[in-house]
């Protein structure tokens, strides 16, 4: 690929009282150009990601990002939308610009403000990204469509409740080491394997557990061409970049597979040149715990249907085979919208770069990232690789 992140900054997920959607994007667009070393003035293009759906009602959000810097102004700021992966199509706009020599550098923010309406009302305003005509109907919410996705794979591949607990602590555990994530708490997999009045079935064999929380949150990170990352401080280089989009209506899948989530992996792998192996870990796209099972299967960790090896065999945990979510993942982090697939690729490039802390997998070098929109629909894989620490 031509280009590379070159700085970011990474804001707290949860619920942000004292924020709106304006002062986050504000802070965020901030700290990534300070990480970047670079100001407003060189900035070519601006992409925000951010759903809203009617979750506040300011919309038509690009401009928000000029209240910054009043260098921003006049520069051409655009909004991305597609559904929760929103954030990587923000970022796939930020490369096709510099591919297109658009742009040499390039501001990508990622917000959404999910508290400022009630958790019902989170839940109608979400199914917006389903199909509406047939799965509005049969849905109250997004929980309700992935509860059925979930009764239909256990009655193909019998009870899962078992592995779908062993993720969920996986990732809380993973969660409390990170500084930027909603839910800092190791759960422990006692509490997440147990129906519970503290941890309740939602919908169908799906816990509360099971299921990512509504938070506030915004990333940001600046994507600068290849000559131009080459005199930074620092710089993650994309390996590969794919997006896949499957069909909307659920009528039309098989929803006991991620038929869109293994295509665009298959893509991605293919476009660097590497093995699934040679990946030192997975940020994946756990907005239920059956998603991050089932995508263990599309990106051909396991067999279809054997899912559940990669949990209970320990592949997947931090010093595992691959480890997937060490940052806790959308299931402890927190799922804003519009900022999780942003805020996915800060992970896998702090990873890459060795500055994730007590997140860190020791060595890693080559980072991928999963982010899905919709139930499957919107697939986007990215592989990451440090070219230089600062």
């Amino acid at each position: 690929m031509d280009a590379s992140i070159i700085g970011w900054k990474h804001l707290t997920f949860g619920k942000r009282e004292h924020d709106d959607a304006e002062s986050m994007i504000v802070e965020a667009v901030r700290g990534a150009l300070e990480d970047a070393e670079i100001e407003a003035k060189d900035i070519d293009r601006i992409f925000l990601g951010t759903l809203n759906a009617g979750m506040v009602y300011q919309d038509f959000p690009a401009s928000l990002v000029l209240q910054a810097d009043e260098a921003f102004r006049f520069k051409p700021a655009t909004r991305v939308e597609n559904a929760c992966a929103t954030g990587s199509a923000a970022i796939h706009a930020g490369l096709a610009a510099i591919r297109a020599r658009d742009a040499r550098i390039v501001l990508v923010v990622g917000v959404e403000k999910m508290t400022a309406v009630s958790a019902s009302a989170v839940g109608d305003l979400l199914m917006k990204a389903s199909y509406a005509k047939e799965e509005r109907a049969q849905y109250d919410s997004f929980a309700g469509l992935f509860g059925q996705i979930a009764d239909q794979y256990f009655g193909r591949f019998g009870d899962q409740s078992d592995p779908l607990a062993r993720i969920a602590a996986k990732n809380h555990r993973n969660g409390a080491v990170n500084p930027f994530a909603h839910i800092r708490k190791d759960l422990g997999y006692e509490f997440c394997s147990t129906v519970s009045e503290r941890n309740p079935l939602v919908v169908g064999p799906l816990r509360r557990t099971d299921c990512s929380p509504v938070s506030d949150g915004a990333a940001a990170i600046v994507l600068a061409d290849t000559d131009t990352a080459a005199t930074r401080k620092k710089s993650v280089a994309f390996r590969a970049a794919v997006q896949v989009n499957d069909f909307l209506p659920m009528s039309r899948r098989d929803m006991t597979q991620l038929e869109g989530c293994s295509e665009a992996w298959r893509q991605a792998l293919v476009e660097a040149a590497v093995n699934l192996d040679d990946l030192s870990l997975v940020e994946t796209h756990d907005c239920f715990t059956i998603a991050e099972l089932m995508q263990y299967e599309a990106m051909a960790l396991t067999a279809y249907g054997e899912g559940r090896r990669a949990i209970d065999e320990g592949w997947v945990e931090k010093t595992g085979r691959l480890p997937v979510n060490p940052s806790g993942g959308l299931k402890a982090k927190g799922h804003p919208v519009g900022a999780t697939g942003v805020s996915m690729h800060i992970m896998a490039a702090m990873q890459a770069l060795g500055v994730a802390g007590d997140m860190q997998i020791p060595g890693a070098t080559l980072t991928g990232v999963f982010n899905m929109g919709g139930a499957g629909v919107a697939n986007y894989a990215s592989i990451l690789e440090a070219v230089r620490a600062s």
